[in-house]
């Protein structure tokens, strides 16, 4: 049996607990600029990754599609190609599909690549919400023929992502061709998990991207409590229920940042018996309504959707994380270096608390800045 360990570490047996690079970049007046200076920032970052993992999500890239949801997908052969067109074409309607332009790149291996802008059909919705009935079909895809994986299915946004280094998944992708408000990038250093290209970051649902540093432990009773909202985990890598978890509490149950931090990254119980009581009986009553949300191990993520960059770590910050502003830009890096690389004159520069949210906000909200 293949040595996982070895194979996603090949210079080590010995695990590089800080490893990972993560970075966010977001004009919060929502103008648009290339993938240049993300790419640079995680290029500059390249040795916290072993070339097992890296990818982009960027946001406002689709302008001439802005009301159409873009299914990417990646497809390990032809067949499930064709199963997956049907169900597209018999569920949604189809604006327009394409392969996605790719080029030469020292990348790993890549599957076909495809991308579906559609609209949801209303016959089919059964008096479900158009996101909702998304969810369900990218739920079923990923799931029927265990070849077929959508990576982005969000609107005016994609996620970028393969075997390979940052710079080079970006590369392979024609990255610099594409102008976004938000870009967020990671560069992977597996350490539990095999690399494929369906297991490196970001990992989406709808429009919300994470992209992390760390590990889930609690990964196993994560998943199954998301499972009974209706998601399936398969991409084989932890972090794929932090995008999950986003995507329920904070569009189907419309639960705001600030909360859901005291859900993923709560206080300890030692400082929780310390708060008033109005506050110890709030946090109190969040542990035991999602505790099997905790989200339990080191980490730091980045989280976007279409009007929101944010930073957070776990309570004790084993990760590190770094946010910068410079005019109308929002950073967030897990290196200053990288930030000051594309940015060296910055108006303020901070590391943020353990489990306290950095949030960025459009000033002014994507359907009406296109409208």
């Amino acid at each position: 049996m293949k040595n996982l360990a070895k194979t996603n570490n090949p210079y080590s047996d010995e695990k590089v607990f800080d490893a990972c690079s993560i970075f966010g970049m977001m004009n919060l007046k929502g103008e648009r600029f290339s993938a240049k200076d993300p790419i640079r920032a995680m290029a500059n970052m390249h040795d916290r990754g072993n070339g097992l993992g890296g990818g982009f999500a960027a946001y406002g890239i689709y302008p001439e599609y802005k009301d159409d949801y873009v299914f990417q997908i990646m497809f390990l052969d032809k067949e499930a190609k064709k199963k997956t067109a049907r169900l597209i074409s018999e569920c949604f309607n189809i604006v327009n599909e394409e392969e996605m332009p790719t080029q030469e790149a020292n990348v790993t291996d890549p599957p076909l690549m495809w991308r579906f802008f559609v609209q949801p059909k209303e016959s089919k919705m059964e008096n479900q919400s158009p996101d909702d009935f998304v969810m369900e079909k990218v739920t079923r895809i990923n799931t029927e023929t265990g070849k077929a994986f959508v990576f982005s299915s969000g609107k005016n946004m994609g996620v970028f992502k393969g075997v390979g280094f940052p710079e080079d998944v970006a590369e392979y992708f024609c990255l610099e061709e594409y102008e976004g408000y938000l870009w967020t990038g990671h560069g992977r250093f597996p350490t539990n998990t095999q690399g494929w290209w369906g297991g490196a970051h970001p990992f989406s649902m709808l429009d919300w991207t994470v992209v992390h540093n760390g590990e889930i432990s609690s990964y196993g009773i994560n998943k199954r409590y998301l499972e009974m909202f209706g998601y399936n985990c398969t991409m084989q890598t932890d972090t794929e229920v932090m995008a999950y978890a986003f995507d329920l509490l904070m569009r189907r149950q419309n639960l705001p940042i600030e909360i859901v931090s005291k859900i993923l990254a709560p206080p300890l119980w030692s400082e929780i018996k310390t708060m008033t009581p109005e506050n110890e009986l709030a946090l109190r009553a969040l542990r035991q309504t999602y505790g099997s949300l905790l989200m339990n191990g080191p980490f730091t993520i980045i989280v976007a959707h279409e009007s929101e960059m944010i930073g957070l770590t776990d309570r004790i910050k084993l990760r590190p994380l770094t946010a910068a502003t410079k005019d109308d830009m929002l950073f967030l890096s897990s290196e200053e270096a990288a930030i000051r690389l594309v940015s060296p004159m910055l108006d303020k520069v901070w590391s943020p608390r353990g489990g306290e949210p950095v949030i960025g906000r459009l000033e002014t909200p994507v359907a009406e800045a296109t409208a």
